[in-house]
């Protein structure tokens, strides 16, 4: 195996579950996380010889997975939701409630406010790198956050209230 062949698979296997989590937070189907992580890492491979002159490649990455998962919310088809299976049951230890109250809110939440929150917090990125990473200027980051975390503190149960302070 090539070095370059051998960097682009350390890469894909190292960067695909957080862009799987990350993707799995933006649109909270399992199904449609898988599909944008393909969608992303099919972006990269096919740009991998000219991301090598990229300073960081997970950024490009992490912008490709947002962008992706954007386009996707414009498409038509997204308006159907077949169910073909029952969801997979909670593992033991895990608060599945919990776990779909915040996921819930956390959807219903409009799309650039979600990526926001998204990145900022569960990419742990700071307020220029989420900027940066969106093309949209600091100050509606801020906005976009600030707004987001209000409407998952509306949307929470008054005991779930500590979560959403959590986000901040």
């Amino acid at each position: 195996m090539e070095p370059d062949e051998q960097a682009l698979d350390e890469f894909l296997v190292g960067r695909r579950g957080r862009l799987f989590r990350s993707a799995y937070l933006l649109c909270g189907d399992r199904d449609e996380a898988e599909d944008l992580v393909q969608t992303t890492l099919v972006k990269v491979i096919l740009g991998w010889r000219r991301l090598e002159r990229i300073d960081n490649v997970e950024a490009y990455a992490r912008r490709t997975l947002v962008n992706v998962f954007i386009a996707s919310r414009r498409r038509m088809w997204r308006r159907e939701r077949p169910h073909g299976e029952l969801p997979e049951r909670p593992q033991a230890g895990h608060d599945a409630d919990l776990s779909l109250t915040v996921r819930a809110a956390l959807a219903a939440l409009p799309v650039r406010q979600r990526t926001v929150l998204v990145l900022r917090y569960w990419e742990d990125m700071s307020v220029e790198a989420t900027a940066a990473a969106l093309g949209m200027r600091e100050g509606t980051v801020k906005s976009h956050s600030s707004r987001g975390i209000a409407a998952l503190r509306q949307s929470l149960p008054a005991g779930l209230d500590e979560v959403g302070r959590a986000w901040t």
